[in-house]
């Protein structure tokens, strides 16, 4: 028995680094998994290697969020789980953060997760069965990060967003919180901790840097019965940096 037996899960950023890694977990777990990306090529290989679905869907688009969302509940009969992991990260102080760099960063990071949990908390409400929503946040979600002014904007506003949607969707029994990674070596972060990743991790309480793997294991905690009295919630996963 797999603890996501029977539940259906959309995970966003699911062609690689986080969103493969909880992917892979929830379909472990028994869960039949959906996940979307605008990496087609590595999203169809990894859906093929993980037996499960694969769909474009960039995150700013309304249009594709609706038609998604419509087409797993048309497939499947019902959606369970929202793991909202897309984001990007362009590093730059406040006096070199374009208004461009600006604008990008907001409409993934902070609009996508928006239209995520509106459109799916719609679905989750009409079909009566509760859910969980699990958005990917940062430490520089609740800390100020130097050189991340736009990127630590955006995860304030996923914070802030998770808090109020966790006390408007709970009367329908549908669970908000959020994640917030450490420093986590994947694909996206490795060119950036190149030649960091010894100095970072010596200042931390926990001597390493952190997995997709670690991120994946606190989504699936989210995502089962186990966490059924927790919403609302910033769950940190960062190695100590942040406490």
């Amino acid at each position: 028995m797999g603890e996501l037996d029977g539940r259906v899960a959309l995970v966003t950023g699911g062609a690689r680094g986080q969103g493969a890694a909880e992917a892979r977990l929830f379909v472990r777990e028994g869960a039949t998994v959906v996940i979307v990306d605008v990496l087609d090529e590595q999203g169809e290989q990894t859906a093929g290697e993980l037996g499960c679905e694969y769909h474009h869907l960039d995150v700013t688009s309304e249009q594709q969020w609706e038609s998604v969302v419509a087409d797993t509940i048309n497939r499947h009969g019902r959606l369970d789980v929202l793991m909202n992991n897309a984001g990007i990260f362009n590093p730059a102080q406040l006096v070199n953060t374009s208004t461009e760099m600006w604008n990008q960063t907001v409409a993934v990071n902070q609009t996508g997760v928006f239209l995520g949990m509106r459109t799916t908390a719609r679905s989750m409400i009409e079909a009566g069965n509760g859910g969980s929503i699990i958005n990917t946040s940062s430490i520089a979600g609740l800390d100020g990060v130097f050189g991340a002014t736009a990127y630590g904007a955006s995860k304030w506003a996923v914070t802030g967003m998770t808090k109020t949607a966790a006390k408007e969707l709970g009367k329908h029994d549908i669970r908000v919180n959020s994640i917030h990674p450490g420093v986590i070596v994947t694909d996206m972060t490795e060119a950036l901790l190149a030649k960091g990743k010894q100095e970072l991790s010596f200042k931390q309480p926990i001597k390493r840097l952190g997995t997709a793997q670690d991120i994946a294991e606190m989504a699936l905690f989210l995502a089962t019965d186990r966490s059924s009295y927790c919403t609302g919630q910033s769950f940190t996963v960062d190695g100590g940096v942040h406490g």
